[in-house]
């Protein structure tokens, strides 16, 4: 009995996924047929949701409308593009638990343990790897619209604040002198 190795097609798409001139990710997350009736009979058009990222804090989404589907995805594409900004990460998860709604879709975002990986799902975690993040727990609830789910997974990083650097702003100090985390005082709290 021959045994296939199915984790070489994932890698080949992985590498294609990465554009060349600029080092960023695209992953396209869904692609939908759209059929409006009019008096003549249907007309098709699609829709691709696009994620792009440069895995070092960076991501964007898109949703690109065309008559074929190439065309929506070079859209989407584009538009992820434009619509890329900086995400608070801290190390290589996220700094707090966030939940965040769009539409009927709700997502829930807490930080993990180093290692433990990306526990989430379809759109979830297209945007999770695409921003950088390589430890997070996450959960949705509510609708599966997964175009949905993408736009309420980048308004939850969207709102991430890093607690240290925040309080440190307000009071007007620089990052070295301010305060250390809660992370890090529990965990020398238990080592004690």
């Amino acid at each position: 009995m021959v045994s296939r190795d199915r984790g070489g097609r994932g890698e080949r798409r992985r590498r294609r996924e990465e554009s060349e001139d600029s080092g960023l990710v695209e992953r396209v997350v869904k692609i939908r047929r759209v059929s409006k009736v009019v008096k003549g009979g249907r007309n098709l058009t699609f829709n691709a949701m696009v994620v792009v990222g440069d895995g070092a804090g960076n991501v964007g989404s898109g949703l690109g409308k065309a008559g074929a589907v190439p065309d929506a995805v070079r859209k989407g594409t584009t538009i992820a593009r434009k619509n890329m900004h900086p995400v608070t990460l801290s190390k290589s998860t996220i700094p707090h638990e966030m939940v965040a709604k769009y539409g009927a879709a709700k997502v829930l975002l807490k930080p993990a343990a180093p290692g433990a990986g990306i526990i989430a799902g379809g759109g979830v975690r297209a945007v999770m790897e695409a921003a950088g993040v390589r430890d997070v727990l996450s959960k949705t609830f509510g609708s599966n619209n997964t175009i949905n789910i993408v736009k309420a997974t980048m308004k939850a990083l969207d709102s991430m604040r890093d607690p240290a650097g925040e309080t440190a702003r307000r009071r007007g100090l620089t990052p070295a002198d301010a305060p250390a985390t809660t992370e890090s005082n529990g965990s020398a709290g238990r080592a004690s």
